[in-house]
């Protein structure tokens, strides 16, 4: 069965290298010599909320075979305080230090299989990322600071030569030093690097988010400041600390928010935003995620993974520092009209889903291919869909993933990055997926 698999994905991979061969070349896909080294970055977003009500546990990042097929584990999300600090609060809203170090995880959720004892330091997620990285040794664990919710107060943090060490100071002694309130050190090497997932600088994200024209150039210095720091604390550990940042795939908030090739000085690569292209917050079914911007298209100009991997590099980015995005998770639409097969037609509002209209895992969308949903394709602008002639859902399944490795490969780029890990199978298909196709053979 797994040899079948293997020659079913080889196959879809043969026809995918066929297609963007044929394609026009981009500023991306135009590379005749890639600038960057051998081997990709696989970077894969663990939620901290994921262990509630998807029951996603880093146990099961090792059962499912992921983590191995990983070079960057991200945890999601560390907090910015007001004053521009990180901390763990435990308060609604401000943080889960029960999920991050406090809750003691049972034997059955064990990486190791055994249990939290009573008393001991270390709990929670951040236990069991620290037994996780004893199974995989080569697996780098960052803290991914900020994320839609909580970017609020970057602004304050990044204002001043003050703010930026005291900030980035404290990020450093909170988790790569593992200073947990109440437990001085108990987290010491769990986490490797710092990832900053700020949304967005100089530009609109969550609305109250603290926003000043200053933030470009700013960004550019916190990451100064970062690799400063990282680099001294490094002296003393001997080892590099790894520096990345979440990248936006708008080219206005590009130029809004960040200061192009200056900002690569100091990043070890940036993950760039490769989804949410569209959702059910508009009135038109659309895609979320394609390779390229659909023939027919509503919107002119359009957003796709090319409009933003070129957008980058036109402003100076390396290629060999770019890592491209993935979804595990469609984008959905429920009361559309017109017929067809539902792509660019009028909808109602967001698709009912488990958590969130609109939002759902692949691991439940795949269920329903063939289950009342047709699944459709454009294989020259790399996007999937599924209808019922009722409700619409866009996502990548392991087809699309299989062409966007491909377009990474020709393109030069890092490598693939995916949010989030807790939206793929019991198998890990998609990222079993990803390896295969960023597997050079």
């Amino acid at each position: 069965m797994r040899q079948l698999r293997h020659r079913r994905l080889t196959a879809v991979l043969a026809v995918a290298t066929l297609l963007l061969t044929a394609a026009p070349p981009t500023a991306a896909s135009a590379a005749a010599r890639p600038d960057r080294q051998p081997g990709y970055h696989r970077v894969g977003y663990f939620t901290q909320w994921g262990i509630y009500g998807r029951a996603f546990t880093i146990k099961k990042l090792d059962a499912s075979g992921a983590a191995s097929r990983l070079t960057h584990l991200n945890y999601a999300f560390g907090n910015v305080s007001e004053d521009g600090r990180c901390y763990v609060d435990g308060g609604p809203g401000e943080g889960d230090a029960w999920a991050d170090y406090q809750r003691p995880v049972s034997a059955d959720e064990s990486v190791d299989g055994v249990a939290d004892a009573p008393g001991q330091a270390l709990n929670g997620n951040f236990g069991q990322l620290a037994k996780l990285k004893a199974k995989h040794p080569g697996l780098k664990v960052l803290i991914s600071l900020g994320g839609w919710s909580w970017s609020t107060y970057f602004s304050n943090a990044a204002r001043t030569d003050a703010s930026r060490k005291a900030f980035v100071a404290s990020c450093i002694d909170l988790y790569l030093k593992g200073n947990l309130p109440g437990a001085p050190g108990a987290a010491a090497g769990v986490f490797d690097g710092v990832d900053l997932d700020w949304e967005w600088p100089n530009w609109d994200g969550e609305p109250g988010n603290v926003i000043r024209p200053q933030d470009r150039e700013n960004f550019t210095k916190l990451l100064a400041e970062f690799r400063r720091q990282l680099d001294a604390y490094g002296r003393t550990t001997r080892a590099h600390h790894p520096l990345t940042a979440f990248l936006p795939a708008n080219p206005a908030t590009m130029d809004a928010g960040y200061e192009g090739r200056k900002i690569f000085t100091y990043l070890d690569f940036a993950t760039v935003q490769g989804y949410d292209f569209h959702g059910g917050w508009e009135a038109v079914a659309n895609q979320q995620s394609a390779l390229r911007v659909p023939a027919g298209s509503p919107d002119n100009p359009d957003f796709s993974v090319e409009v933003a991997i070129d957008g980058w590099i036109d402003r100076g980015a390396p290629r060999g520092k770019l890592v491209l995005g993935i979804p595990y998770y469609g984008r959905g639409w429920t009361g559309v009209t017109g017929g067809g097969t539902g792509l660019f037609q009028p909808a109602a509002g967001p698709a009912p889903a488990t958590f969130e209209a609109g939002y759902e895992d692949y691991k439940n969308l795949k269920a329903l291919a063939g289950n009342g949903y047709t699944v459709h394709r454009d294989l020259r602008a790399g996007h999937a869909w599924l209808f019922d002639g009722t409700t619409f859902w866009t996502y990548d399944d392991p087809a699309v993933v299989l062409q966007k490795m491909l377009y990474i490969r020709r393109a030069g780029l890092a490598g693939a990055m995916v949010w989030s890990l807790d939206g793929d199978d019991d198998n890990a298909t998609l990222t079993r997926t990803i390896d295969l196709g960023l597997t050079t053979r």
